[in-house]
């Protein structure tokens, strides 16, 4: 979601259950000689369509390109029942019906303010399917597509449809951080149908007060028709009490001329330096203002995506009322400061559309590219006045022509401090997904990926852990920490076929090996660690919630803070892809 969240974060064994597999095809079975199992079968399990012929269908565009828009209509489709290629379905199932009736539509003029044709234009295909790319990032659009046809009075010109589909916008989640804590969390991510996102979550602690605490945010989304996003946010409880204002417009199009935004955050009270998130302190007390924009340049016409020239700068004022005790480089760490930052960009992509990468059978939009940055700053601290400056290069795309992608980054950086580096980092990143290929009756994907960290005159209380999103999954312990580190990981999702109430299913295994060690020796002479395992993870693409993952994982030579064997059933926030869009100025992050 958007909102506090963001801000303030949260904390190949292929395995494939026979039995889980069969289930529909017992179903299919019973169901040709029993009439009612029939009629439960066809009503709870279905087969995937194909969707790359949705993806590749053009609905007419490529036919009528160039030719002058006469009109534009919006339908939307029910959330269950309908699909793209038969506007007409209903469902039957009786909750899908209700859910239909009590979900209340986006509103039209929501989805209009997002369409960047208009009357008199002409069709342009490219600009179309960019269209549907930024609709389709709508937190509440499940997908869309623009359908074009001649208009039968005058050839010449085109009537386009734009067909919606929402998500069902409420949902809830529980979390409980231990036996004597956790959060209770409702949102709406399209209240009244107007777009908006709002979001309570209730949060309790046993052993610490406030006992029982609140947290809340509120956004909405492309204010009058400028892309503009804006986040409201509010928190009080054991973790932390402060307010948060974030406006912001990004570069989504290439053809964006301008970019920024304005954040302001007031803590109150803290245990986390949110500058980086990894730092845990006793208490902190802090303001920070953000200010940021950017200007985009257009150096090239190119039918693989403009090649943009952007120039953009960044202003932001850390002032703290109570932070840690000064140790040797706190102060540093936690100065009061002025940071202004400058970056140059070049920055070249385009989108291919594919499905079942990180989704489950939606159209995804696969960034192609390339964003290369410099980017150069002064820190006006208290302590000490520095110099900051990184290179950062990154590249993505299609391997020989086939839907298989590979992502490539590095990027070096360090503050300087009287001619001295400090606070330095290197980062390699090697990301490969593989094209679909068959695996009995179902398909399957490998993803593989090799992150490389290293850190050089760090502050002390600045490590890498192997903890979970960082290096190995599930993997929980505190004692493997160093200045340096190197992960590898492998797994292997296999997409079933069939659904069951609209619930997409895929079984997937792991194995990720992390290694991690001091800045003063060659990473592989660190300590070894790592992790295997599998599960299945659960999506209903029509609904807001996240995606339920069960896994089973091992953990041979794990340290004494941490078991052998970790079980999880929990909800698991989406991966997005690396967009190449440009950027506000920030240093490499170390986390």
């Amino acid at each position: 979601m958007n909102g506090l969240a963001e801000v303030w974060p949260q904390d190949s064994l292929v395995m494939v259950a026979d039995s889980a597999k069969a289930l529909p095809d017992t179903l299919k079975k019973e169901g040709r000689m029993n009439g009612l199992t029939r009629f439960v079968y066809d009503r709870i399990v279905s087969e995937k369509k194909d969707s790359s012929k949705l993806v590749a269908k053009a609905y007419n565009l490529e036919q009528l390109n160039g030719k002058r828009i006469k009109s534009i209509k919006i339908k939307q489709l029910d959330i269950f029942g309908p699909t793209f290629d038969d506007t007409a379905r209903v469902s039957d199932v009786g909750v899908e019906k209700l859910a239909n009736k009590v979900h209340t539509r986006t509103n039209e003029r929501i989805i209009q303010k997002s369409i960047l044709l208009d009357v008199d234009d002409k069709l342009d295909v490219e600009k179309v399917y960019d269209n549907e790319r930024i609709i389709r990032l709508l937190p509440f659009i499940k997908d869309v597509r623009f359908m074009a046809e001649a208009d039968p009075l005058d050839t010449s010109m085109v009537n386009l449809t734009v067909v919606t589909k929402d998500v069902f916008a409420f949902g809830m989640r529980a979390r409980f951080r231990s036996v004597d804590s956790g959060e209770l969390e409702m949102y709406n991510q399209n209240i009244w149908g107007v777009g908006h996102q709002i979001s309570a979550m209730a949060v309790s602690s046993l052993d610490e007060e406030p006992n029982l605490g609140f947290e809340g945010s509120y956004s909405i989304n492309n204010i009058r028709g400028h892309f503009v996003n804006l986040t409201l946010g509010y928190a009080d409880n054991y973790r932390r009490e402060g307010i948060l204002f974030d406006a912001e417009k990004q570069f989504l199009r290439s053809s964006t001329l301008w970019g920024g935004g304005m954040t302001f955050l007031r803590l109150y009270r803290t245990d986390r330096f949110y500058e980086n998130e990894a730092i845990l302190v006793d208490s902190l007390n802090y303001r920070s203002f953000d200010l940021w924009s950017g200007y985009s340049f257009k150096l090239s016409d190119d039918p693989s995506g403009d090649l943009r020239l952007i120039l953009a700068g960044r202003y932001r004022n850390l002032q703290f009322y109570e932070r840690p005790d000064p140790g040797p480089d706190n102060n540093q760490y936690f100065g009061n400061s002025n940071f202004f930052l400058g970056s140059v960009s070049l920055s070249k992509r385009q989108y291919i559309r594919d499905h079942h990468i990180l989704g489950y059978g939606i159209t995804e939009d696969i960034p192609k590219g390339f964003l290369h940055e410099f980017v150069l700053g002064f820190d006006q601290n208290e302590k000490a006045d520095r110099w900051y400056s990184h290179l950062y290069f990154s590249s993505g795309n299609l391997i020989r022509y086939k839907p298989s992608y590979m992502f490539l980054s590095a990027g070096i950086g360090s503050f300087f401090n009287s001619n001295r580096a400090e606070q330095g980092q290197l980062e390699l990143n090697w990301n490969y997904i593989s094209r679909q290929f068959g695996l009995g009756a179902q398909t399957a994907r490998q993803f593989l990926k090799i992150r490389y960290v290293y850190g050089f005159n760090r502050f002390d209380q600045e490590t890498l852990s192997l903890k979970n999103r960082y290096g190995i999954r599930g993997f929980y312990s505190d004692i493997p920490r160093g200045q340096q580190r190197l992960v590898l990981s492998a797994e292997t999702v296999i997409f079933q076929r069939k659904s069951i109430l609209n619930f997409n299913f895929a079984f997937f295994g792991f194995a990720d090996l992390g290694i991690v060690g001091s800045a003063h020796k060659p990473v592989f002479g660190g300590d070894y660690y790592t992790g295997v395992g599998g599960g299945i993870r659960l999506r209903n693409e029509s609904l807001i919630f996240r995606t339920i993952q069960l896994r089973l994982a091992f953990y041979p030579g794990h340290p004494g803070d941490s078991s052998f064997m970790g079980f999880s059933l929990r909800e698991i926030g989406g991966t997005d892809f690396y967009s190449f869009q440009p950027r506000k100025p920030e240093p490499l992050q170390f986390k």
